[in-house]
């Protein structure tokens, strides 16, 4: 049985323009300690398929959310509030896109890991918060984390902020981790570092990981099974080999031709994700 099982998801938003369909008719599944990587340009939606499994797209007051979402076991979509932030930081965590932003800049990153802890480990002393929050920062790589605990997160490089956000996201041990573009602002060398920290606490911990990139790259490193999305929809789901070796779908072939490739020169001509109108395919006619 699937940790998380995603069916039918369409989440729709009213606007003056009319209705933005976002994610319209999304299913896919992760089983316990396998990683999924969802693949597609900006406005596919990736992230909002992702936020509505944490159950923050509830709270936009013109959005309209149909299908399930069930993690092991539990219907996430008829949850109360009250039941998804217990869940939240617990059983499912996500690492969101930008570290700088999504730590407080006004408290130092132990008060925050403290309060990630103490939120869902009820009769948790401070200081065995504490003492966990120390552990998960050595965990992740930071150096002398006892002593970098007590700095703002405007004191850490963008990679040792991340590594932070992968710390508070693990810290309770979750079933199930959605990474949001967690390598994007990342140089080549600390990106690889985050890719195989991930990979590492996965085995550990025998987690379930969404990743969701733009990056075929990532997922080649880190996924066991691609779902490419486009306006909305899963056009293409496959385990990673086949679908580097054998895609089916004319988006996916656009995408794997866009990468560039060692030894090619800056005039050779490399394709658009978006095949052409003219092949007469219909580019929203799921693929499995």
């Amino acid at each position: 049985m699937p940790l998380l099982e995603v069916k039918d998801l369409k989440v729709h938003f009213r606007t003056d323009d009319g209705v933005v369909k976002a994610v319209d008719g999304v299913s896919y599944a992760v089983e316990r300690g396998r990683a999924l990587g969802i693949v597609g340009e900006s406005g596919s939606g990736k992230s909002v398929s992702s936020l509505t499994v944490m159950g923050l797209t509830r709270f936009a007051g013109n959005a309209e959310i149909s299908g399930s979402i069930v993690l092991d076991g539990q219907d996430l979509l008829g949850a109360s509030d009250e039941d998804l932030r217990r869940l939240r930081g617990n059983d499912i965590a996500m690492i969101f896109q930008d570290p700088l932003s999504s730590l407080h800049p006004f408290y130092r990153v132990g008060d925050q890991l403290v309060e990630a802890v103490q939120a869902h480990r009820e009769g948790t002393s401070k200081a065995q918060a504490r003492d966990r929050a120390v552990e998960m920062l050595g965990l992740v790589g930071i150096p002398e984390p006892r002593r970098r605990i007590d700095a703002y997160p405007h004191e850490f490089s963008g990679g040792m902020r991340q590594r932070v956000m992968i710390a508070m996201a693990l810290i309770n041990d979750p079933k199930l981790l959605i990474a949001d573009e967690p390598t994007t602002a990342l140089d080549v060398t600390v990106q690889a570092q985050i890719l195989e920290l991930i990979q590492r606490l996965q085995a550990e911990l025998d987690m379930a990981i969404v990743m969701i990139t733009h990056d075929l790259g990532v997922v080649a490193e880190v996924a066991d099974d691609i779902a490419v999305m486009y306006a909305g929809r899963v056009v293409e789901h496959a385990p990673k080999d086949m679908m580097f070796a054998a895609p089916e779908h004319p988006y996916t072939w656009g995408l794997l031709k866009s990468i560039p490739r060692l030894g090619s020169g800056r005039g050779d001509e490399r394709s658009s994700p978006r095949p052409e109108p003219s092949r007469g395919i219909d580019l929203s006619s799921p693929q499995v």
